[in-house]
C-alpha cells in the first residue's frame, strides 16, 4: 500500500482540522482530494509528507511511518504544497541543482534535471530567475522539483494553479503519465481537472471524510434532477411531497428543479399532478449531476 492513512486526527488548540479520518492509497491510483477551504485537505497532505506531526492516530507512505522513519517517508514522497516554496533569486537550473544536492542525485543529477526542464515544459524559461516567472512557469518549477528525484508518491496540492489552457494540457498530460506507475493525491478546486485526470476522488468536509469512490459510483449515487417547466405558479410544499422527490429548487419563472434519485417515477407523479391540480407542464428534461453538482450537495 503506497498510503495508508488510519484515524488520523489533528488539533489546533481546541479546533479539530481533521477528525478521525481514514483510507488507503495504491500504486497506479491517481486520487482527487476535494473539500471546501478550511476542510482538513492541506493539513492531512502535510501530515503524510512528514511535515506535521498528527495529534492521533497514524499514516503511512510506502510501509514507513511518517513519524518513526521521517526520511525514509521523504525520500519516496515529491511534494508539491499550496504555497510553492522556491528562491527567487536563484536561476531555474541553480534551483534545480541545489533540490538534487538535497537528495543527493549525485553524478545522474545534471541529466535527470534537463529531462525535467524538458517534461516540465521549462525549456523556453530555463534560463531565467525564477522571481522573473509568470505564475504557471513557477509553479512548473514547483512540480518540477518534487518529481526530481522519481519518488514513488505524488501530493500536489492545487498543482494547475496559475496556468493557462495550454499550460493545463501540457501538465495534465504529465501527471497522468506519472499515475501509471506511481500513487499521486491531488487537491484542486477545479472539477473539470479532477474528471480529467482522476481514477477515485475522496470529499473531505469538516474534517471527515464522507465520499470515497470512483467519479462514475459518486455520480450514480448522487440525485440528478428533473427541470420542469409549469404555465402556472407551484410551491415547494406540494412539490416535495410528491414521491421520489428529495429537494425542490425554484429557478426564475415557473422553472423548478427536481432533485430525485428515481426519475422515472418522479415523472409520473409529475403528471399525476398536472391533471389534479390543473397546472400545465410546459416543458419536462432530465439532468445527470455532474462532479461539480455532486462536491456541492455533499459539502453544503
Amino acid at each position: 500500500m503506497s498510503i495508508k492513512v488510519s484515524q488520523l486526527t489533528k488539533l489546533y488548540g481546541e479546533q479539530k482540522a481533521v477528525d478521525g479520518i481514514s483510507f488507503e492509497l495504491r500504486k497506479g491510483e491517481i486520487v482527487g482530494f476535494l473539500g471546501p477551504n478550511g476542510a482538513g485537505k492541506s493539513t492531512t497532505m502535510k501530515i503524510i509528507t512528514g511535515y506535521l506531526p498528527p495529534t492521533e492516530g497514524e499514516a503511512a507512505v510506502c510501509g514507513f511511518d511518517v513519524l518513526k522513519s521521517t526520511m525514509e517517508v521523504r525520500r519516496r514522497v515529491g511534494y508539491l504544497p499550496e504555497a510553492n516554496p522556491l528562491y527567487p533569486d536563484m536561476y531555474i537550473r541553480e534551483f534545480l541543482e541545489f533540490s538534487a544536492g538535497m537528495h543527493k542525485l549525485g553524478a545522474q543529477s545534471g541529466q535527470l534535471i534537463s529531462d525535467m526542464i524538458r517534461r516540465t515544459g521549462l525549456t523556453p524559461e530555463q534560463h531565467k530567475k525564477i522571481g522573473a516567472l509568470s505564475k504557471g512557469y513557477k509553479q512548473r518549477v514547483g512540480l518540477a522539483q518534487a518529481l526530481l528525484h522519481n519518488p514513488e508518491v505524488l501530493i500536489l496540492d492545487e498543482p494547475t494553479s496559475g496556468l493557462d489552457p495550454n499550460q493545463l494540457v501540457e501538465i495534465r498530460h504529465l501527471i497522468r503519465e506519472l499515475g501509471q506507475d506511481k500513487t499521486v493525491m491531488l487537491s484542486t478546486h477545479i472539477m473539470q481537472e479532477v474528471e480529467a485526470m482522476c481514477s477515485r476522488v475522496m470529499i473531505i468536509n469538516k474534517g471527515k471524510i464522507i465520499a470515497d469512490d470512483a467519479i462514475s459510483a459518486l455520480r450514480q449515487g448522487a440525485s440528478g434532477y428533473i427541470q420542469v417547466t409549469f404555465g402556472e405558479a407551484a410551491t415547494v410544499e406540494e412539490l416535495e411531497q410528491l414521491p421520489g422527490v428529495t429537494r425542490a429548487v425554484a429557478a426564475e419563472g415557473h422553472v423548478w428543479r427536481l432533485y430525485t434519485q428515481d426519475a422515472e417515477t418522479v415523472r409520473k407523479n409529475l403528471m399525476q399532478f398536472s391533471l389534479i391540480n390543473n397546472r400545465n407542464i410546459l416543458s419536462l428534461h432530465s439532468n445527470s449531476q455532474s462532479l461539480e453538482d455532486v462536491f456541492r450537495e455533499l459539502t453544503n
